[in-house]
């Protein structure tokens, strides 16, 4: 009998091993912590991600295979699970506070952020389809239970039932996408799918079109793109402030990563197909979001729609392929999570008893400098320089005119100066409104102030010395394949 020894190498799984070693030690040590000690899982999750962290900056520019090349360690993971670890740990500082005013402080909901962080790595090193798939629900499962952590809450409940059936229904739509492909070409792994469908022919395996369009649709729940987005504001109004911005940021970066390795791989030869594909759900994402983000009076919701818009804006960048494109989506998703994540700390700051626009009345009043930080995330999301979302606009845009996609990027510019209408409204509220009356000064606990701290460091420096980063996503392309 011939045995198959297959090839494993644990050091390429270092940050995912931290990571799962850091979540099951808050499982373990957090009952036998005392109310008060509650904290300590908090302190233990970051530590564990900061170790993470280390452990993947040292493996950059590694580019090898392993577990019989189901597993790859390039830079495209390596920057990937940058962005996942940098939003993790924003995310448990902003939600410190929260959790202690919510009284919900408890070790398994930093375990969970951990084990959510954990399936976004697996699935950026991924390089099977099966493995993609666990990765990803390991990462959804994760997210269904941290939306419905606020359990008193009728609306948080509501949330995470509807995210968990809405994501239930896009992980059928991916596995009969991978059952298709299997079937077509007798494999799951991306580079010998490429290769099959190359020997048999495409026009003779019309079971590989269908199963790619539904691996899309599968995507495409996860990235929140239109047609796929109706989960999307009723989630992120109903989960906890902190969990909505770590749905926003890391996992949205993650269906991303999945999505181009498997467009870009399995599907390289076959790029003009899925680019039309793209482009319909671009223009679907950019317009209808903004749209209905005119409307909006909640500002999760309006965030919620704003990240639909966003969701179509790195769609644009993707529709050209190529490295500028794909380089300009990295930059953009790493922008991205700072923007956003700082946006939502404040939303955590105000309160979740206070999300509707009229609440942000006067905050310059109530707290100058945080309005100010607030007024800096939206005009960044907005597009306006000298913020990041200015260059990550720009880039993404310039990506799509490079590849000849002229029509596209003028719709995209178009969109842009829609939405700078609804963000611009939430600053005239914030300075041109009288404050409510019996409105208190709003103080800033001071792990969410180390969240708004890098966060608009983030923005700002990415947006006045983008080389470095641009040129760290450039390299990721390089060694995609």
């Amino acid at each position: 009998m011939n045995w198959i020894i297959p090839d494993i190498n644990l050091n390429l799984l270092s940050p995912e091993i931290v990571i799962l070693g850091f979540a099951l030690l808050i499982l373990i040590l957090d009952p036998l912590l005392s109310r008060k000690a509650k904290v300590t899982s908090a302190h233990l999750g970051w530590i564990g991600i900061v170790i993470a962290f280390v452990f993947a900056i040292r493996l950059w520019n590694f580019n090898q295979t392993s577990f019989n090349e189901m597993f790859i360690l390039d830079n495209f993971a390596c920057f990937f699970k940058f962005v996942f670890l940098i939003s993790s740990f924003l995310v448990i500082f902003a939600s410190i506070n929260y959790l202690k005013e919510e009284n919900i402080l408890h070790g398994e909901y930093f375990s969970l952020i951990l084990f959510s962080t954990l399936g976004m790595m697996l699935m950026v090193s991924s390089l099977d389809l099966v493995v993609i798939f666990l990765g990803m629900e390991i990462m959804s499962l994760s997210l269904y239970v941290l939306a419905g952590f606020r359990r008193h809450v009728l609306e948080s409940n509501e949330s995470s039932i509807k995210y968990f059936l809405i994501g239930a229904f896009a992980s059928g739509f991916l596995l009969y996408g991978i059952a298709l492909i299997y079937g077509s070409t007798s494999t799951t792994n991306l580079a010998q799918i490429l290769l099959n469908l190359s020997y048999t022919g495409f026009q003779n395996t019309h079971m590989a079109w269908i199963g790619m369009g539904l691996l899309i649709v599968g995507f495409g729940f996860k990235i929140a793109s239109v047609p796929f987005h109706m989960w999307a504001p009723d989630v992120y109004q109903g989960a906890p402030a902190p969990v909505t911005a770590f749905i926003s940021a890391g996992p949205k970066a993650a269906g991303f990563a999945a999505l181009l390795r498997v467009l870009l791989i399995a599907f390289a030869r076959y790029q003009f197909d899925w680019s039309i594909i793209i482009w319909i759900l671009a223009v679907l994402s950019m317009t209808l979001g903004n749209i209905l983000a005119l409307s909006q009076t909640n500002i999760k919701r309006l965030l919620a729609y704003s990240s639909i818009a966003h969701a179509g804006y790195v769609l644009v960048a993707l529709v050209g392929g190529g490295e500028q494109g794909v380089s300009s989506a990295l930059f953009y998703l790493l922008v991205y999570i700072f923007m956003n994540i700082g946006a939502f700390a404040i939303v955590v700051v105000i309160g979740e008893k206070n999300t509707d626009l009229e609440d942000y009345s006067g905050l310059v009043n109530r707290n100058p400098i945080l309005s100010v930080v607030m007024a800096t995330f939206l005009l960044s999301l907005a597009g306006f320089p000298p913020f990041a979302g200015f260059l990550a606009k720009f880039y993404a845009f310039g990506a799509a005119v490079k590849s000849g996609y002229i029509g596209l990027a003028i719709i995209a510019v178009l969109n842009s100066f829609v939405a700078v209408y609804y963000y611009l409204r939430v600053v005239v509220i914030m300075f041109m409104r009288p404050e409510r009356t019996g409105a208190k000064f709003i103080s800033v606990p001071v792990s969410v102030s180390l969240v708004l701290f890098i966060a608009i460091l983030g923005t700002i420096w990415l947006g006045i010395f983008p080389q470095v980063f641009l040129d760290l996503a450039k390299n990721s392309f390089l060694l995609l394949f």
